[in-house]
């Protein structure tokens, strides 16, 4: 890319298209901290990512909407949430049960 975008990490209205770089930045940039923040979070809090991503992702959400100014309509934006936010719970829930399935708390439903 040829210059920084300050609200790249918000920018929703950037016209989807495989040939526009600045598209392409914002959609790889998004998904790898998906990647990277559901890596951190097995590694801070071990269980419960499903909760973490989905609070962090209400909280992007939010941010977006307050610096554009505007709630985002676009279904290239939300269908790239969405994928970051189902890779994050799916691959983070895995990772998280493969390092600690030894300490993972299961809830005794037979009070039930």
């Amino acid at each position: 890319m040829d210059s920084f975008d300050e609200l790249g990490p918000f920018d929703f209205k950037t016209s989807p298209s495989w040939s526009n770089k600045k598209y392409l930045a914002n959609v790889i940039s998004l998904e790898s901290t998906f990647l990277v923040c559901s890596i951190l979070f097995v590694l801070v809090v071990e269980e419960w990512i499903w909760d973490y991503g989905t609070t962090v992702t209400v909280i992007h959400i939010t941010v977006a909407s307050l610096v554009n100014m505007e709630f985002p309509v676009t279904a290239h934006w939300w269908t790239a949430i969405g994928i970051g936010l189902i890779s994050m719970i799916c691959g983070g829930q895995i990772l998280a049960y493969q390092l600690y399935k030894n300490n993972f708390i299961y809830p005794d439903l037979d009070d039930f």
